[in-house]
């Protein structure tokens, strides 16, 4: 089949049931081919119709702290002093890049959750 832009919701799902039947193509072979490109469009898709949710950093901080039984203080070799960690706990101050490295191994997330992108 000779695969377009998915442009509707239809489309879509005609090249998501394909993708389902030949995922499992050999390599190098024609079904394999199609494959790479419904997987390409299917992300285009994706990318242009899809609205991920809104996370917010400072809940997930939280969350973890809460998992791993982190009191405040246990944050201060981190962001800094304990003004500066109940500071960026309460909003009132933002997330550094130095902060969001720290964050990352610390808590073992990506580091682009802990900046906010415009």
């Amino acid at each position: 089949m000779n695969w377009k832009l998915i442009k509707t919701a239809e489309e879509y799902k005609k090249a998501l049931a394909r993708t389902m039947e030949i995922f499992h193509a050999e390599e190098g072979t024609p079904e394999d081919d199609e494959l790479g490109v419904l997987l390409l469009l299917i992300k285009d898709y994706e990318d242009k119709t899809v609205q991920m949710p809104e996370i917010d950093v400072l809940e997930v901080i939280k969350d973890k702290m809460q998992e791993q039984g982190l009191k405040n203080k246990d944050l201060e070799p981190i962001i800094g002093s304990k003004s500066h960690v109940s500071s960026v706990l309460a909003g009132r101050r933002e997330i550094t890049l130095r902060m969001a490295q720290k964050l990352r191994d610390f808590f073992n997330l990506p580091a682009e959750l802990f900046l906010k992108v415009n």
